[in-house]
């Protein structure tokens, strides 16, 4: 905790601000969000096919926007698309309380959808701009604060749901309004780079989707979204079968715990250990690789027979450890990686076209998995899903090792004077 504090510290004040700013964006979401469904089908009575709309719509506005939010934050500077997205959230999430019919809700949903798409690449343009050199080190410390917040959040809104879920909504847009003023008044201003104008938005992300290095690396990179959300898919679903669906609340919350618990308590020392053994690029690598191999245990014991319910518990938890490790080790050097090969220009175009491609991975790979795994469960044959998961963990490191032998993972060529403009524009 103290080395944490200590580089906490040493960064200026743009990104400790945008440290905490993460941190209570994550309490604020995630105190609502897993406790909305229910809400949905519950007290307010929507059917299930609403319900999935309601939580389409609000996915779709957030990762099919990135790059829309990415580009207006290059040009309207990140400062401004930051509070727009807390202020969206605060409008998305006080009109979640008060309303209850379907398009109201739809509206709602797609505001807090959005305002993700606003602030998140501006957050990480920001970060990595204002650390400069320093880009892994201040990105694993941002890991750590943003990690914090998904395993603090729940837990509030759990104590709040059971008073009223439009509680929980009104204190969640209470945390967004607080987070508004407070960037207002302390997240210093980042100067627009006035070589982009308004009329060449085409022409940006042109640039952006013909950057071949780049695009590659998006693309090698989807394979570890797939594996990371199977926390929120996969995971919990062998809770179900390990345990049953109705008494595996336990054991998901165990799953949560632990990947938080991974990445707040190692997230300095991982990016520490592998910086010093491997560099940023071969880190990439044996992160990803460690990723994949966090799937063996459930291979192994794919289901509570013939070793019984408490070796598939622990082949579990042992694989969401090893995830966490993995994703651990590969965040800050692959959010490095981005800005190194967009070479200092449209990073935050950059960053949003790269959440764009890998939140389509997350959906495919989401439909995929989820329309195997209860066939292949009853079919007892539980352990090709995991193997599967596997593969393509192993794809994903093999196209990076290639990427990094064949040298289209070493930085851009930044353009003269462009750094030093966006070193300069934070006052």
């Amino acid at each position: 905790m103290r080395r944490l504090v200590a580089e906490f510290r040493s960064f200026d004040r743009a990104s400790r601000v945008l440290m905490v700013n993460q941190f209570s964006i994550n309490i604020g979401f995630y105190m609502l969000m897993p406790y909305l469904a229910g809400y949905l089908s519950g007290s307010i009575g929507l059917a299930a096919w609403a319900v999935g709309l309601v939580l389409g719509v609000r996915n779709f506005s957030q990762q099919g926007l990135f790059l829309v939010g990415g580009t207006l934050a290059d040009r309207l500077g990140y400062k401004p698309l930051i509070v727009a997205g807390c202020l969206l959230r605060v409008a998305g999430f006080g009109l979640l309380a008060v309303v209850q019919s379907l398009p109201a809700i739809l509206v709602a949903s797609a505001a807090t959808g959005f305002a993700g798409a606003l602030f998140n690449p501006a957050v990480r343009a920001y970060l990595a701009a204002d650390a400069g050199p320093r880009r892994v080190e201040a990105f694993a410390v941002f890991n750590v604060f943003y990690q914090a917040g998904i395993l603090l959040g729940p837990l509030v809104g759990l104590a709040l749901t059971t008073l009223d879920f439009r509680i929980t909504c009104l204190v969640a847009a209470g945390v967004f309004t607080a987070l508004t003023i407070t960037q207002i008044w302390a997240l210093p201003a980042a100067r627009v780079d006035d070589v982009h104008q308004p009329n060449r938005v085409l022409h940006d992300w042109r640039t952006v989707a013909t950057n071949r290095p780049f695009v590659l690396f998006a693309v090698a990179m989807v394979g570890s979204y797939v594996l990371l959300f199977q926390i929120y898919l996969a995971l919990p679903l062998q809770a179900a079968v390990i345990t049953g669906a109705a008494s595996s609340t336990a054991l998901v919350t165990s799953i949560f715990v632990i990947s938080s618990l991974v990445a707040i308590a190692g997230q300095m020392r991982i990016t520490a250990w592998f910086s010093k053994l491997w560099g940023p690029q071969r880190s990439l690598v044996i992160g990803m690789s460690v990723m994949a191999v966090g799937f063996a245990p459930l291979a192994i014991v794919p289901g509570t027979s013939p070793l019984g319910v408490t070796a598939a518990v622990v082949a579990l938890l042992l694989s969401a450890g090893l995830l966490a490790v993995g994703t651990a080790a590969v965040f800050p050097f692959e959010m490095d990686t981005v800005v190194a090969l967009s070479g200092g220009r449209l990073v935050a175009t950059h960053y949003g076209f790269y959440q764009t491609v890998v939140g389509i991975g997350i959906l495919l790979g989401n439909l995929g998995t989820g329309a195997v795994f209860g066939s292949l469960q009853a079919a007892q044959m539980g352990s090709v899903i995991w193997v599967m998961l596997i593969a393509i963990g192993v794809g994903c490191a093999t196209a990076l090792h290639r990427l990094e032998r064949s040298g289209h993972l070493r930085a851009a060529k930044v353009e003269p004077g462009h750094a030093d403009s966006i070193a300069a524009g934070h006052t």
